[in-house]
């Protein structure tokens, strides 16, 4: 137990980080859910996208305030620019996600369901980084 406890206290950021994205992946798929079962019609392609959009504010919004506490456990008193710059770097990861489904689906004729899993471990990687070292960053 001693083991277990000695590992999870050296990797805590990276298993908190991970925990926490688990918990906003729910976040994104409910909301998601709800907007296309009770509000959008996801046969209509504007209405679809805009469910989409809903779905992604919902999951960064938990996302950030998640990551903020459980995993950097920022005490920054800006939260307003940290914020910013959370939901500036998540926009950044989402155009390398969609630039890259594109190289990889429609460019390079690679399976969609395979791709989507590589560019989510690069989006993964990515918004880690940026999380540790421009948004969450200790003084």
């Amino acid at each position: 137990m001693k083991k277990i406890v000695d590992l999870y206290e050296k990797y805590q950021e990276i298993i908190n980080y991970v925990i926490v994205g688990g918990f906003t992946t729910v976040v994104s798929l409910v909301s998601y859910y709800i907007c296309v079962i009770f509000i959008l019609d996801p046969n209509d392609a504007i209405e679809l996208q805009i469910a989409n959009i809903i779905s992604w504010i919902f999951s960064v919004t938990f996302a950030y305030f998640t990551n903020r506490r459980f995993v950097f456990k920022s005490k920054n008193k800006n939260k307003l620019k940290e914020a910013f710059k959370f939901y500036l770097s998540r926009i950044s990861t989402l155009l390398i996600d969609m630039l890259t489904m594109f190289i990889l689906v429609t460019a390079l004729n690679i399976n969609d369901k395979i791709s989507k899993i590589i560019v989510q471990f690069i989006v993964l990687i990515l918004n880690y980084v940026l999380s540790k070292f421009l948004v969450f960053q200790k003084k």
